[in-house]
C-alpha cells in the first residue's frame, strides 16, 4: 500500500499537488454523525418510541436497530472505529437520558444530556444539537413555531430556548462550539390561504426563542429550510427564502440540506452565495432520489461539488459538515460507514485538485485546458491516497470495512 501511495504521490506532484499536505489537511474535515441513523429517528423519550408525524418517514425494518442509548453508543463506537480522522456527533433532543421518566420537551435540561457530554469528552469529540419539533402531540396539526394556537407556539418556543441552553453548555464543557440547528415541519398539505400569517408567526417565534445571547465560542445557531415534506406538499412555512433572509438579518448560520431543494438545484452552487452574507453555513449532506428520501450518501457529483466549493474557497472553517440520512432497509452501521466515507472521499478529491492551475486557466480564458485537466484528474490514483490515509489512521482500507461490519452484525446486531 505504501508503494502505491508513493506512485500516486509522484503523479500528483507532477500536477503541483502535495499529497502529504492533503493528508494533514484532511484532519480538518470533521463530519457530524447524525445519531438518528442508529434507531430510525425514534429517540428515547419513552420505551418503544416510534417515529410519528412531522413529514419524516423511515423505510425498512432491517434487524439490529438500536433500542437503548447503550446500544446506540455501542453502534457509534463501531462506526467511529471504521472511519479515518476525528468526527463529531449530532444529537436530537429526543435522545436524552430521561431515566424512565416522561420529561416533556419544554422541560428538558442539561442534566438529561450530561451523559452524552461525558461520552463525547472521553472520545475527544464535539457535539451538535437539534430541537425535536416533530413526533409529538403538540405537532399533530402540522404547525409548531408557526401555529396560530398561542399555547402550541409557547410550548415550542420554550423547547427551543432549552435546547439552546443545553447546546451552549455542551460547547462550553467540550471546548468546541455546538451547532444548534432549528428545523420545523410546519406546512400545508393543500393550498393555504394565509401563508403570510404563518410566516409572520414563525419570525416572531424565532425572535423570542433565539433571543438569549450565547457566545459563539460555545454555540452557533443555524436555521434549516425545506422545499416540502409529507403532509406539507403545498407550502412549507420555513422555505429557503424565509430562512436565508432570517439568517442574514439576525446573523445566524443557514443550514443547507442537499435533500431539501428541487432536484435540479445544487447545494454546491449555493455555498459561495450564502457565505457572501452569513458567517457560517451548516451542511446536511444526504442523497435525494426524486424527493427528500434521505438515502445513504454516495461519492456522486453533487457531493463532490459541495466539497470542491468548500476546499477551493478555503471555507473549511466557515462550513460545518453534517450528514442527514436514515435508511432502515440495510445494516444501519454499514450505512453510516459508507455514507461518511463517501463524504470524506469527496473532500480528499477536492484537496487533490491543482486549484491554482485550474484558476489560472480560467482567468486566461483557457477553457479547453481547464476542461482537459479536470478530465485528466478523473483517472489519477486517488484510491491509493485514500487507502494510505486509512492505513495511517489504523482503520480498514479498501473494502476491508465490509467484513468488520458483517462480523459486528453477527456478534451484536442480530442478537437484539
Amino acid at each position: 500500500m505504501k508503494k502505491a501511495y508513493e506512485l500516486a504521490k509522484e503523479q500528483y506532484k507532477a500536477l503541483g499537488v502535495d499529497t502529504d499536505a492533503v493528508l494533514k489537511q484532511m484532519d480538518k474535515v470533521q463530519i457530524s454523525l447524525h445519531c438518528w441513523q442508529t434507531d430510525d429517528v425514534g429517540g428515547f423519550e419513552k420505551p418503544d418510541a416510534e417515529l410519528g408525524g412531522g413529514g419524516i418517514q423511515v423505510t425498512g425494518n432491517y434487524p439490529g436497530k438500536a433500542t437503548s442509548i447503550e446500544e446506540m453508543r455501542t453502534d457509534l463506537d463501531k462506526v467511529l472505529a471504521l472511519l479515518p480522522g476525528k468526527q463529531r456527533l449530532n444529537l436530537h433532543a429526543i435522545y436524552g437520558e430521561f431515566g424512565g421518566e416522561l420529561v416533556d420537551r419544554d422541560q428538558i435540561e442539561v442534566k438529561h444530556f450530561q451523559g452524552w457530554i461525558d461520552w463525547a469528552k472521553e472520545r475527544g469529540m464535539g457535539l451538535d444539537f437539534n430541537p425535536t419539533c416533530f413526533s409529538h402531540p403538540m405537532a399533530d396539526t402540522g404547525f409548531t413555531l408557526s401555529s396560530k394556537d398561542e399555547s402550541v407556539r409557547k410550548f415550542w418556543i420554550e423547547h427551543v430556548k432549552r435546547c439552546r441552553a443545553i447546546s451552549a453548555e455542551m460547547g462550553k464543557q467540550l471546548g468546541t462550539p455546538c451547532v444548534m440547528n432549528t428545523w420545523i415541519p410546519d406546512g400545508s398539505k393543500d393550498e393555504p390561504i394565509d401563508r403570510n400569517g404563518h410566516r409572520a408567526l414563525l419570525k416572531a417565534s424565532l425572535d423570542e426563542a433565539l433571543s438569549t445571547p450565547y457566545s459563539k465560542e460555545h454555540m452557533i445557531d443555524a436555521v434549516e429550510s425545506k422545499l416540502f415534506g409529507i403532509g406539507a406538499e403545498s407550502m412549507t412555512v420555513g422555505s429557503h427564502d424565509f430562512y436565508l433572509g432570517y439568517a442574514i438579518a439576525n446573523s445566524k448560520a443557514i443550514c443547507l440540506d442537499s435533500g431539501h431543494f428541487h432536484l435540479t438545484e445544487s447545494v454546491g452552487d449555493k455555498i459561495s452565495s450564502c457565505l457572501q452574507f452569513v458567517d457560517d453555513v451548516l451542511l446536511h449532506i444526504s442523497r435525494p432520489i426524486r424527493w427528500d428520501s434521505d438515502h445513504v450518501v454516495t461519492f456522486n457529483d453533487e457531493v463532490r461539488l459541495i466539497a470542491s466549493e468548500i476546499v477551493r474557497n478555503n471555507y473549511l472553517d466557515r462550513v460545518k459538515i453534517g450528514l442527514d440520512f436514515f435508511d432502515g432497509s440495510i445494516n444501519r452501521v454499514g450505512a453510516y460507514v459508507v455514507g461518511t466515507r463517501a463524504a470524506q472521499q469527496a473532500f480528499m478529491v477536492a484537496m487533490l485538485e491543482p486549484t491554482k492551475t485550474l484558476r489560472e486557466y480560467e482567468e486566461k480564458g483557457q477553457y479547453f485546458e481547464r476542461l482537459a485537466l479536470l478530465e485528466v484528474l478523473k483517472t489519477r490514483s486517488f484510491g491509493a491516497v485514500w487507502d494510505y490515509y486509512c492505513q495511517v489512521n489504523n482503520v480498514p482500507s479498501g473494502d476491508g470495512f465490509i467484513a468488520d461490519v458483517q462480523k459486528y452484525e453477527q456478534a451484536v446486531l442480530v442478537k437484539r
